[in-house]
C-alpha cells in the first residue's frame, strides 16, 4: 500500500482512507496503484464483504495531484489511474463512500461507481475537466446523464462549477447528507449492514444493477483515448500554466 492509502479491516468491511491531508488528499500515481490493488484484492478475499472509502481531515480528495499527473501522464491502460478506474467500476463487492469534504474531479466521478454514498453537509463537489482543457473520465459521460438527466449532466460537465451536498443529493449522486459528527458512523453502519447480507446474492444484485446498454469499461477507454489526445493540447498547457501562475486562463486564441 502507498503510505497515503491507509486500510483497516473489521467485521467484513475493508476501510480505505485517502490520507494526504497536506495536499487535500490529491492523488498520485502511487496512490492510484494502491487503491486499485486494494480493491482488486478485496474482490478475491472472502473475508471482505464490503469496501468503504473515505478521506482524511477536511477532504475526500482534491483529484489529481497536477504535478505528479504531468510527471506521470496516463499514456495507456496500464497506467495506475486507469487501473484504478477499472478496479472501482468493475468491483464485484459493494462499495460505500463517506465524503468528508472536498471531492474534485475523480473525487466526484468515482462516486458514480459506489453503491452507497454519504456526504458531510459541507462537502463540495466539482467536475472541472473542461476548465482544464480536458474531457470527462471514469465513465462519467455515460453514467452521469443516466443518473441526473442529460441537461443537468451537461450543466455540471460543461460549466465545471462547484456544487454542494444538497445538489449532489438532489441529482442522486449521494444517498444522504450527514453532519460531520455522524458521517463516518452512518457510512460504517451501512457497510456493516451490507456485510451481513448473503454475499453471493449481494454481488449478483450489484452486477444486475450495473448492466447497461453500453459497456462502462468501453466508455472509460474511449474517454481515456480522447483525454490522452487532449492532454497534449495547447488548451491544457494554457490551463495548467494559469493554475500555477495563479491567473485566469485565456482561451480566446483557440478555435
Amino acid at each position: 500500500m502507498s503510505e497515503h492509502i491507509k486500510n483497516s479491516h473489521a467485521g467484513g468491511v475493508l476501510t480505505l482512507t485517502i490520507s494526504r491531508p497536506e495536499k487535500k488528499n490529491a492523488l498520485t500515481a502511487a496512490m492510484y496503484a494502491a487503491l486499485a490493488d486494494a480493491i482488486s484484492d478485496a474482490d478475491s478475499n472472502k473475508d471482505v464483504r464490503v469496501i468503504l472509502i473515505t478521506g482524511s481531515e477536511d477532504s475526500f480528495t482534491a483529484g489529481n495531484d497536477l504535478k505528479d499527473f504531468l510527471d506521470n501522464p496516463p499514456v495507456d491502460p496500464s497506467s495506475p489511474v486507469f487501473q484504478f478506474m477499472h478496479a472501482i467500476a468493475g468491483a464485484k463487492k459493494p462499495v460505500v463512500a463517506a465524503v468528508n469534504g472536498l471531492a474534485i474531479g475523480i473525487g466526484t466521478t468515482m462516486l458514480l461507481h459506489c453503491d452507497l454514498v454519504y456526504a458531510v453537509d459541507t462537502a463540495r463537489f466539482q467536475l472541472p475537466f473542461v476548465n482544464l482543457g480536458l474531457v470527462p473520465e471514469l465513465g462519467s459521460s455515460l453514467v452521469l446523464p443516466a443518473l441526473a438527466g442529460r441537461a443537468r449532466a451537461a450543466e455540471l460537465l460543461m460549466f465545471g462549477d462547484p456544487f454542494n451536498a444538497a445538489t449532489a443529493n438532489e441529482i442522486g449522486l449521494i444517498n444522504a447528507v450527514c453532519s460531520a459528527a455522524d458521517l463516518l458512523s452512518t457510512a460504517q453502519k451501512a457497510a456493516e449492514k451490507l456485510a451481513a447480507k448473503p454475499p453471493a446474492a449481494l454481488r449478483k444484485t450489484k452486477a444486475l444493477l450495473n448492466m447497461s446498454v453500453e459497456d462502462i469499461r468501453a466508455r472509460i477507454d474511449q474517454e481515456a483515448k480522447v483525454f490522452g489526445e487532449q492532454l497534449n493540447s495547447a488548451e491544457v498547457k494554457e490551463a495548467i500554466a494559469a493554475f500555477f501562475e495563479k491567473r485566469a486562463p485565456d482561451f480566446s486564441k483557440f478555435d
